[in-house]
């Protein structure tokens, strides 16, 4: 087999959440696109929101790469696979060196992990309010933390006036290490938040405009050439695709603002293993295509939709007629649904399609949120009993009542048990997490 081709890239990361990465990551794409440049996003770990955005600004799928859940040749196959681009940017996850204590298949999930593994350096985000030659220590610090991560450089956030700047500036000159731009405190666009994150790509009209005048002001401040001369040469890597099993040869997909959160690359890997995939909206009360042999209820937010989806009398029915011969399968949001009723969070019940006796609530928020290692005790779509899955949980509802059978066996990165195992009732499945790859 010929080698692939050698893409750069760089990781965006940060020393930890809110220092602003997103906008950063989405702007450079922006910015390069605007230059003619084809850039292949990517982001570090199991966040299904961000990467929608990505694509919207680059124009190609967004993919991630998760240490924990993914074996190292899963990794190679989804880069190789997408060397074709100028440039790979990767987005990190929460502080660059975060991830959980136990290593999962090729690491515990930090974006460290990523950059070690692909060999792309790291352009550091610091949020310099209220620091000056203090913000150098700290990007010192994760210049040296690890032989292994490579620092390229660093974009001043939220700088204050060009003094502000002008002092950091000196402190990261004593420190070795290279400004790639500043960016004013006050000048950024922002975009609109929700619980689980951002608000939805599909859900922003003006994201267009937004993403173009977010591009601009990237440009303006920051060095674009010093990226383009930062991002190093991939390791390399196996030139062998890791294979998904697909539940089904054609895939029913609920697919809409209130069932969105599915994996790119599973969806990439149902298509190469020659599987068909039919979407249809519950929201506009469709049903899923009679033709098909499995359907999927992805997670999303059935919580902010429950009032149109207890009157989606059409979805109902049919889907209830569909799981009398053959498989349903929901993560998060779609099992909530597959159950009886879902309480909002005003306390309001709405009543669900029945498929399985489930009864969630968001009355009384509660943060379920990590990683998920399963053994199955009954068979998914796709997969058989005794199989082992990697996944992801992350969600603010409650079980109320649960009586079918329990799906499969769970435990936390640190393996301990978790009671919110999923549940199955003849044809029916689900679980409250999100299936990222199979476990070797």
């Amino acid at each position: 087999m010929p080698d692939r081709p050698n893409c750069p890239g760089l990781i965006i990361s940060a020393p930890a959440s809110g220092a602003g990465k997103t906008m950063v990551t989405l702007g450079i794409i922006a910015a390069l696109k605007a230059r003619g440049l084809d850039i292949q996003p990517f982001k570090n770990g199991p966040d299904y929101i961000d990467p929608a955005f990505h694509k919207a600004a680059s124009g190609r799928v967004s993919f991630n790469l998760d240490s924990w859940a993914m074996s190292a040749e899963r990794l190679s196959g989804l880069i190789g696979d997408l060397a074709d681009a100028d440039l790979m940017i990767a987005e990190g996850s929460m502080g660059l060196f975060d991830g959980v204590a136990e290593a999962g298949e090729a690491g515990n999930g930090a974006s460290a992990d990523l950059a070690a593994f692909t060999g792309w350096p790291v352009l550091l985000v610091l949020d310099v309010s209220g620091q000056a030659q203090s913000a150098a220590a700290i990007a010192h610090g994760f210049a040296t933390f690890s032989p292994d991560v490579r620092l390229g450089g660093v974009i001043l956030n939220r700088v204050a006036s060009l003094r502000h700047e002008a002092l950091i500036r000196i402190g990261m000159e004593t420190a070795g290490l290279p400004v790639v731009g500043a960016l004013p405190r006050h000048g950024a666009v922002t975009l609109p938040e929700r619980h689980l994150g951002l608000v939805q790509a599909e859900e922003q009209p003006h994201l267009a405009s937004l993403l173009d005048e977010l591009g601009q002001f990237i440009a303006a401040h920051v060095d674009m050439d010093l990226i383009l001369a930062m991002a190093g040469n991939t390791h390399q890597l196996s030139a062998t695709s890791v294979s998904i099993s697909p539940p089904g040869q054609r895939i029913a997909l609920a697919r809409d603002a209130a069932f969105s959160f599915i994996y790119p690359h599973l969806l990439e890997g149902w298509r190469a293993a020659g599987a068909e995939i039919v979407p249809f909206s519950p929201l506009a009360d469709e049903a899923p295509d009679p033709a098909a042999d499995v359907c999927w209820l992805p997670g999303g937010y059935p919580e902010l939709h429950a009032g149109t989806l207890a009157t989606a009398t059409h979805f109902h029915q049919k889907l209830r007629e569909f799981a009398l011969t053959r498989p349903v399968h929901g993560e998060c949001g779609g099992y909530m649904v597959m159950g009886t009723s879902l309480i909002d969070a005003q306390g309001v019940s709405h009543r669900m399609t029945g498929l399985l006796g489930l009864e969630t609530s968001f009355a009384k928020r509660r943060m379920h949120l990590g990683y998920r290692l399963v053994t199955l005790t009954a068979p998914i779509p796709g997969y058989n009993a005794g199989q082992r899955l990697r996944g992801h949980e992350f969600h603010y509802a409650s079980i109320t009542n649960q009586p079918d059978n329990t799906l499969a066996l769970a435990v936390d990165a640190n393996g301990n048990a978790v009671p919110e195992a999923g549940s199955r009732r003849g044809l029916a499945t689900g679980t409250f997490f999100h299936l990222i790859a199979p476990a070797t």
